[in-house]
């Protein structure tokens, strides 16, 4: 097994997975160790929230990316090893690693006490080889999660698009609305973001819905709906361009491409309706230039 070490996904990550991947050439089946979503950003102390749930996290990784298994054992579980008992129980004699990959600044054991050069010795105590890939910079800078956050909650897609190396997405089950999408010509889906779960800039964007397998125009708010007495919660409420069929209860891929405006309470239905006409214009010339 040649294993990825890592605990989310953008360009840094996706050049520890290739060097994993690159060992399927010697024989090994490839595999990613991370963390439950919720546990990375505890051990991050961040408070922003995490990008991807583990099902989206799973689905890029197995159906995007093509990795042959994920290794994700609860967070609290492992915290007490120390680095030398994490290499020999868990990637050892647990796992079967035969090469284990991971970035130079990756950090294990308990209280982040060991990092790339000690998980070398330790491969070559416990019989893994050890590969450490560099630091992926853009635009200057090291790729960060951190940083593809603060990008998200700007609203900036395009920039976080190219730090995660694919098209920010949400991948949902469609949830039951207020219906009043149907009612002004519009219909819309709507998708909740979980609990914990990092919500983008409150607006409007250029988006593609995957819907079984043919990928369509949308344009997908996200906020709390405030024209029509607004939610809790904030959601992504989805307009597919020219789609009329029933997805309540299905998982539906929403990829973003562009920020088009943030979200604005109207005064009527009728200026709502007007306005999303104008957002889907919108959205086709962002697509066109």
């Amino acid at each position: 097994m040649a294993l990825g070490l890592f605990d989310g996904v953008h360009l840094g990550h996706r050049a520890v997975i290739d060097a994993a991947l690159a060992q399927r050439g010697n024989g090994l089946s490839s595999a990613v160790f991370t963390f439950e979503p919720e546990c990375v950003l505890r051990k991050a102390g961040g408070s922003a929230g995490y990008i991807y749930t583990r099902a989206e996290k799973e689905w890029l990784l197995l159906e995007q990316i093509g990795v042959d298994d994920i290794i994700s054992p609860p967070f609290d579980s492992l915290c007490g090893l120390s680095g030398e008992e994490f290499a020999e129980e868990i990637l050892c004699k647990q796992l079967g690693a035969a090469h284990v990959c991971c970035g130079d600044d990756f950090r294990f054991g308990s209280r982040a006490s060991c990092g790339a050069q000690e998980l070398i010795g330790f491969g070559k105590r416990f019989g893994f080889e050890v590969e450490v890939v560099g630091a992926v910079e853009y635009g200057g800078s090291a790729v960060s999660s951190s940083r593809i956050r603060e990008l998200l909650l700007s609203g900036d897609i395009a920039a976080a698009n190219s730090l995660l190396g694919s098209a920010y997405f949400i991948n949902a089950r469609v949830t039951d609305g207020n219906h009043i999408g149907r009612t002004i010509d519009f219909p819309t889906i709507n998708q909740d973001f979980a609990e914990g779960q990092l919500v983008p800039r409150y607006g409007v964007y250029s988006t593609l819905a995957n819907v079984g397998g043919e990928v369509l125009p949308s344009v997908t708010n996200v906020g709390i709906k405030p024209t029509v007495g607004g939610v809790r919660r904030p959601l992504a409420e989805t307009h597919i361009i020219g789609y009329s069929g029933d997805l309540y209860g299905k998982s539906v891929d929403v990829s973003f491409a562009g920020f088009i405006r943030p979200e604005k309470k109207f005064g009527s239905l009728d200026e709502l309706k007007a306005q999303i006409a104008a957002d889907i214009m919108r959205a086709r010339e962002q697509r066109t230039t």
